[in-house]
């Protein structure tokens, strides 16, 4: 399915209660299994579970916890690092890298989760398409905190205490720790040790969402 496609079939679907779309057995466990609703939500599209690396045939379906306002509760999981982390290391040029590939291309769509599961809703969502030029100065940014945390990374592996990668902001963009027990190392082949001795990953920041809710495309868009 490409994204243009999804954007057709959600505007069938926003702000009904998930109670009128799903059956109540589809959502079992879906206030502990936070990517449930996510799930729930291609089920919807028609969005079969597959491991390409991207959830369209040209881009990503992202979606984030909101009030009712579209006001962020969350950050939004883009990406692990431990298969790239020495394209991280080496600052392989942001356009070939895998994280533009996640992110160049998105629909976004808030979930308001206010009150029970019945009651939440799908709102209005964003398309973000970086090579368009009305997001030009967003693909800067995001270029730019993209270099940034490559040096903070190197950084920590050279000069801190523990020879470990942390947590790395850019304006729109972090990285962070995102492992569970047994946890997982991350392995350099430039530095030939572990970096860490945890998984990390790309996330959008709160700030990101209230950018791209500012630019209003939604009303150019749908």
């Amino acid at each position: 399915m490409r994204l243009e496609e999804a954007k057709i079939r959600l505007n069938e679907i926003i702000n009904i209660k998930l109670g009128q779309l799903l059956k109540e057995e589809d959502m079992v466990d879906i206030i502990k299994n936070k990517g449930k609703t996510g799930q729930l939500l291609e089920i919807a599209l028609g969005l079969k579970n597959s491991n390409t690396t991207l959830d369209f045939e040209d881009g990503e379906l992202k979606t984030n916890k909101c009030d009712k306002s579209g006001n962020p509760k969350e950050t939004i999981f883009i990406t692990q690092v431990s298969g790239i982390i020495d394209d991280l290391i080496n600052k392989r040029d942001f356009h070939e890298t895998h994280l533009y590939e996640k992110i160049n291309n998105i629909l976004y769509v808030p979930i308001c989760k206010d009150g029970q599961p019945l009651e939440w809703f799908f709102k209005k969502p964003t398309h973000i398409n970086l090579q368009m030029d009305k997001f030009r100065e967003l693909e800067k940014q995001l270029e730019e905190d993209y270099y940034n945390i490559c040096c903070q990374l190197k950084e920590h592996i050279e000069n801190g205490d523990d020879g470990y990668i942390h947590t790395s902001n850019g304006k729109f963009i972090q990285i962070r720790s995102k492992d569970s027990k047994p946890y997982h190392s991350i392995y350099s082949n430039i530095y030939g040790k572990n970096v860490s001795n945890k998984n990390h990953a790309f996330y959008f920041k709160k700030d990101f969402i209230k950018y791209i809710s500012s630019l209003d495309s939604n009303e150019e868009d749908f």
